[in-house]
């Protein structure tokens, strides 16, 4: 099975891809988003608000979400321009 069911895990699931959607719109790289969601996964493991097998699907969840360029869209809404470096 590799969908999330469980509605807390779905709960922050969504705000794990949110978060990291705002942090491309201001130009953050791959690894940074890789490093804050290895912070939020930890969090996550840490309060235990998960039980151990919604926690596992949930992570195995997210590094396929991470490694899946189309995830993501760029500041201007074109994935082309996903992690430029900003223009000033």
């Amino acid at each position: 099975m590799t969908a999330l069911q469980d509605p807390d895990a779905i709960r922050h699931f969504q705000s794990l891809i949110d978060a990291c959607q705002e942090l491309t719109l201001r130009h953050h790289s791959p690894s940074e988003l890789r490093l804050y969601a290895d912070g939020f996964i930890h969090a996550l493991r840490r309060s235990q608000q998960l039980d151990p097998l919604s926690q596992r699907r949930f992570e195995e969840f997210i590094d396929r979400w991470l490694m899946d360029p189309s995830s993501f869209f760029g500041p201007d809404g074109d994935p082309r321009t996903l992690f430029e470096t900003e223009r000033r």
